[in-house]
């Protein structure tokens, strides 16, 4: 399939550049025989007894490292993934100018990590000169915010799930973000039950198709872990309700495989199918991207009436936007 059938009209200025407060007060999208138009606080009035709501409860490193070479010149390493040895997959920006070899300074002029090597698809290969390279992103890193978020986020706890627990990923599960201790409340009130995977959001979640067929695109591993607890309520579960792509796609990978933590880099095209996600509460996404294709797995080329309809009504978009219900279309 061609990407541009991925395409649509972004206007800059539905772009959200700060998250709703509070969180659950983010417009929600539902899709159904009438489209209708709620808040993520009234997530529970459409939940029923017997539903399972899924979450991804990773929490996002301070992985963008603002680094310099020996000559002076500026170089911002994003930390993707350990790998072994202390050593890191990372981003290097801009990486023609940076060999392999060559050390990178903190500000204190401090020599701090060595660029060693070369992965696939644009990653380098990183590692400390001293200490571990977690240690150096909790003493110099930032919160890696999305290149089209450009107003400053005042507090980075924002850009953190309220149930986040260990430090794993580049990016948020941004359909989490909307989630607050009182929709939880709700979601149980209603006998409904609630689950937690992680899935380490990378480079298979946000980096963009840049091929002009979709079957040349090549998805980034990914790490994921799934309790046995986890996957017996979904399979016990009446309906299965994903929060996030990353949790359809931890899903379904353990799904596919029966490996219930592991790598994936399963991406998931019109024609896919499904075997234990119902509906998904997700935010609108970039034109062109992997998780706009996903959506239209699950619920097929109605997808753009509901981005129409959304863009019209003035919803906001990408991680700092509102989100949207779906359920699955049926096979």
């Amino acid at each position: 399939m061609e990407t541009d059938l991925f395409d649509y009209s972004l206007p800059l200025s539905a772009i959200a550049q700060s998250p709703s407060s509070p969180r659950d007060s983010s417009r929600l999208l539902v899709d159904g025989e009438n489209i209708q138009h709620k808040l993520v606080r009234d997530l529970p009035s459409i939940l029923r007894k017997g539903d399972l709501v899924v979450f991804n409860d990773t929490r996002v490193m301070q992985a963008r490292l603002n680094l310099f070479k020996e000559t002076g010149g500026a170089v911002e390493v994003l930390a993707l993934a350990e790998i072994s040895d202390g050593r890191w997959e990372a981003l290097v920006r801009p990486s023609r100018k940076v060999a392999t070899g060559a050390l990178l300074y903190d500000s204190n002029r401090q020599p701090v990590l060595k660029v060693v090597g070369d992965g696939r698809s644009g990653i380098r290969v990183v590692e400390p000169t001293r200490g571990a390279v977690r240690e150096l992103m909790r003493d110099h890193g930032k919160i890696p915010l999305p290149p089209y978020i450009t107003a400053e986020l005042q507090d980075s706890e924002r850009y953190q799930t309220v149930f986040a627990r260990d430090e794993s990923s580049v990016a948020a599960p941004t359909a989490g973000l909307h989630i607050t201790q009182s929709v939880l409340e709700g979601i149980k009130k209603t006998g409904a039950g609630t689950a937690f995977v992680e899935l380490s959001v990378g480079l298979g979640t946000f980096r963009p198709i840049e091929v002009n067929d979709i079957s040349d695109h090549s998805m980034h591993e990914e790490s994921y872990r799934i309790s046995s607890h986890a996957w017996d309520a979904c399979k016990e579960a009446e309906r299965v309700i994903a929060v996030g792509t990353t949790v359809v796609r931890a899903l379904e990978s353990a799904a596919a495989t029966g490996n219930l933590m592991g790598t994936t880099d399963l991406f998931i095209v019109p024609g896919f199918e499904f075997r234990l996600v119902d509906a998904l509460l997700t935010n609108f996404h970039q034109p062109r991207s992997t998780l706009l294709v996903m959506i239209e797995a699950f619920v097929g080329s109605r997808w753009r009436k509901l981005y129409s309809e959304a863009l019209a009504s003035g919803y906001r978009f990408l991680s700092f936007g509102d989100a949207m219900f779906l359920q699955r279309e049926p096979s």
